[in-house]
């Protein structure tokens, strides 16, 4: 997704390799994420910990860890594989990981996820199945690695066409011990799910994500799309049986750029729900 540069916040995280974010990893989790997180700008710790606090999301030390070793695996593979486009670390940091992290607690709500002492969101109802989530043209793994690794009750596919791109997801979740993670190389139109959420960020059309995605929907489930500014031409042009239920201002720290969720459903849209 497109956006201004970042804040100030992030503009004095510098690109030195080691520091404090893989300390700081290789103590939160003994022996997962030790030394992984060392392509990580000096400082991103600290800033994680201040944007979780902006966004309301008490992540335990170990989840915060995962999320920093991910920061610095995309770093290492993205010399190679050219997973993102983006370069600077301060830039991964706010346009990537915090705008992931801005999803966390809308989709939870949605999903009707509850949390626990850590904000580790499990299935409300005991002895549930699993809430099963598919990131579409997911890439480097924004947001599925995020959603897997802040809500452990989400089974996360990550899609996409290229097939480096999923091989580095199943990577992370192998290198980071995610068992609800999984890449797929493979053409979403093939995927039969049902899947109970299916996301995209900077993906397509809001009418051509419904479309392509929309047999592996389960038939209550929900398509959320992280966007910039408000997609009205978008809204109009979707088929007449997916519906938008509301649309979703977010706030993202670090990152000085419009931002906002839509949700749809299948079904013709809620007169009263439809943004102005």
């Amino acid at each position: 997704m497109s956006g201004q540069r970042p804040a100030s916040g992030a503009a004095a995280l510098t690109d030195k390799a080691g520091g404090m974010a893989a300390a700081v990893a290789g103590r939160m989790v003994e022996g997962v994420v030790e030394g992984v997180a060392e392509g990580v700008a000096e400082g991103v710790a600290v800033a994680l910990a201040r944007g979780l606090d902006q966004l309301g999301l008490a992540l335990g030390a170990g989840q915060q860890a995962k999320l920093l070793a991910y920061l610095g695996l995309i770093q290492k593979w993205n010399r190679v594989y050219n997973l993102t486009a983006l370069r600077r670390p301060d830039e991964m940091f706010s346009h990537h990981l915090m705008d992931s992290l801005a999803v966390v607690a809308p989709l939870c709500r949605q999903l009707g996820l509850t949390y626990g002492d850590s904000a580790v969101a499990s299935v409300s109802a005991p002895g549930a199945r699993p809430l099963r989530v598919l990131d579409v043209g997911s890439g480097a793994g924004l947001p599925g690695v995020v959603l897997a690794i802040c809500c452990p009750g989400l089974a996360v596919d990550c899609v996409d066409t290229v097939a480096k791109k999923a091989a580095f997801i199943q990577q992370v979740a192998a290198q980071l011990q995610l068992g609800t993670l999984r890449g797929v190389h493979e053409r979403v139109e093939r995927l039969s799910g049902p899947y109970d959420l299916i996301c995209s960020r900077a993906f397509a059309s809001l009418a051509d994500f419904v479309n392509w995605s929309g047999q592996a929907l389960a038939e209550e489930g929900v398509w959320m799309a992280m966007k910039g500014k408000h997609p009205s031409e978008e809204i109009a042009a979707l088929p007449a049986h997916v519906g938008v239920f509301h649309v979703e201002p977010l706030q993202v720290p670090e990152l000085a750029a419009d931002r906002c969720l839509v949700w749809l459903r299948k079904g013709p849209a809620p007169v009263a729900a439809m943004p102005a």
